[in-house]
């Protein structure tokens, strides 16, 4: 006789054993999810911070500047070259 083999004595036995395999499966994915959605959530509780943006210095406009810079002559080649 096998140790792990249940005595059975009819087919509805054979459903009662699948019906409690499938709850216990069933409760096992029910616990999951609920530790998922809520437990998981709830436990954290982390706040997200909020980026600051430092408001960087843009290279300012020629009207900003002051206009155009002054005419240069025409026999001087321009800089950087």
């Amino acid at each position: 006789m096998n140790p792990f083999e249940l005595p059975t004595s009819s087919a509805s036995s054979d459903w009662l054993i699948f019906v409690a395999i499938l709850l216990a499966v069933g409760i096992g994915i029910a616990c999951f999810i609920i530790w998922l959605f809520v437990l998981r959530k709830s436990g954290g509780k982390r706040k997200k911070r909020e980026r600051r943006r430092h408001h960087r210095k843009l290279n300012p406009t020629l009207a900003q500047t002051g206009g155009l810079p002054p005419a240069r002559e025409p026999n001087q080649p321009p800089r950087g070259v």
